[in-house]
């Protein structure tokens, strides 16, 4: 007979790890992700800002995986999971592949959410892919040269007016990195725009600055990113937005606009559309991001083959972080190992136990803030400043994969923290439109395909094919 097959969905966190975790297990593993790298998210937004390269933080999950032999990577986004069956569905262009599974591992993580204003991605990318980093990179760095041709100085005003919604981590490193960079790496080098003059908001519809964090740390954070010129307009819901700024809503219901064209999304997130299906499929709950309610050993009802993990489970007390997608992959990957060799029965499994090691949030170079929980007790450890950014640095460097990365993530952290310089500011146009294009290329190609499907159902034309909206 052959070896027990498990199946992986995602290349993540939580996928990655899951499926280290069986390297020696006598089984036979298919990964399957949407991209061809394992991407190291909590630093994405230095790759927006030019501090480091994409490759640093995104390695090649073959290249990863390539010394373990029980493990086949495909490239594909699963389209269908068919419970029932045991088989997971993807596609990879035209070409549809179907796996069948004993156990399934879910990782297929989260994406920005607009909340259900989905047109907001068009004017202000999110934080989550590769695609959105450079796009981002592009969209900064271009409006500092359109400012630098521009004789208006109301137009001059909006391009050089930087807007990051969300005052979460990712939007408060992300908005002092942009302040650092206008102020720094980028003073002196134009002839018509004094860069240092560039205006950055921070604004949040929440009452507090990295409010997970508690009002100490949160007010620290905030009194820091003052100190550098960033304006942080709280209580501020964004209700519309299109290419040259965006509406928003004061708690007390006025509205007012904000002209700016670069702007950059933070505020939210939603699972995966997968965790939809397994709620159609199996009567599991979901909560209001999408996440899957999974039982106490991260299966779902009635379905104890089936593991979701990271940003998809909905687990009280875990965050959506990369530890919890840690804990959870290879708590999931125990679990199998010991049904497979001591015949443990998934009414024998413990219950899964996430442990806290801490959060951080870096807010410039030399500053930064980490609450890190004291064992054996409810309270944590708080500090800021420079030894909780070393303490930032030294801890991104360990789960970055592979000597090479961080051995270049750490030249460049010292080149770029030591000096103005960052040593990736190239940018092309394909890197900010691209996405966009392809999005509207996929609509086109979807419309046309449908309006043949129209015609072949009424009989009006039963010979035409579709056109490729390529030419």
């Amino acid at each position: 007979m052959s070896r027990p097959h498990i199946v992986i969905i995602g290349s993540g966190f939580g996928g990655l790890f899951a499926a280290q975790r069986l390297r020696k297990a006598d089984v036979d593993i298919t990964l399957i992700a949407r991209t061809t790298h394992h991407l190291f998210q909590p630093m994405l937004y230095q790759v927006a800002t030019g501090i480091v390269s994409e490759g640093e933080i995104a390695p090649a999950t073959r290249v990863i995986l390539r010394k373990q032999r029980n493990v086949k990577v495909v490239l594909g986004d699963v389209t269908t999971i068919d419970l029932k069956a045991g088989t997971v569905t993807s596609r990879l262009l035209e070409r549809i592949t179907t796996t069948p599974y004993d156990k399934l591992i879910i990782a297929a993580g989260a994406d920005q959410s607009y909340f259900g204003n989905d047109q907001f991605a068009e004017y202000a990318p999110g934080m989550k892919t590769i695609d959105h980093a450079l796009e981002l990179r592009g969209r900064i760095l271009g409006a500092f040269e359109q400012a630098e041709l521009s004789d208006d100085p109301a137009e001059r005003e909006r391009l050089l007016t930087f807007v990051v919604v969300g005052a979460g981590p990712t939007g408060v490193e992300l908005a002092g990195q942009i302040a650092e960079m206008g102020d720094k790496t980028l003073k002196g080098t134009f002839r018509n725009i004094d860069p240092t003059q560039a205006r950055v908001i921070l604004l949040d519809a929440a009452p507090a600055v990295l409010g997970p964090f508690g009002d100490k740390l949160g007010k620290k954070a905030a009194a820091r990113l003052e100190k550098m010129g960033v304006e942080i307009q709280l209580n501020a819901m964004v209700v519309d937005l299109d290419y040259d700024g965006l509406v928003v809503k004061e708690k007390d219901g006025s509205t007012r606009r904000i002209e700016s064209q670069c702007k950059v999304w933070s505020a939210g997130v939603q699972a995966s559309p997968l965790g939809k299906q397994l709620a159609e499929q199996s009567g599991v709950e979901l909560d209001r991001a999408g996440r899957v309610k999974v039982e106490p050993d991260l299966s779902i009802p009635g379905h104890p083959n089936v593991f979701v993990v990271g940003d998809m489970m909905a687990v009280d007390g875990v965050p959506g972080v990369a530890q919890g997608a840690i804990q959870g992959g290879r708590y999931a990957a125990d679990a199998i190992k010991a049904e497979l060799s001591k015949g443990q029965t998934p009414e024998q499994r413990k219950p899964f136990s996430y442990y806290d090691k801490g959060s951080m949030a870096t807010i410039s170079r030399f500053s930064a803030v980490m609450q890190v929980p004291i064992p054996g007790t409810k309270k944590k450890f708080e500090t800021e400043g420079y030894f909780a950014w070393l303490g930032w640095l030294a801890l991104h460097l360990v789960y970055l994969v592979g000597f090479r990365n961080r051995l270049n993530t750490l030249i460049n952290w010292f080149f770029s923290f030591t000096t103005r310089g960052r040593s990736q500011l190239a940018v092309t146009e394909q890197q900010v439109y691209a996405r966009t294009a392809l999005g509207h290329l996929s609509e086109i190609e979807h419309a046309s395909v449908a309006h043949v499907e129209d015609e072949l159902a009424t009989g009006s034309s039963d010979k035409t094919e579709p056109e490729s909206a390529a030419g």
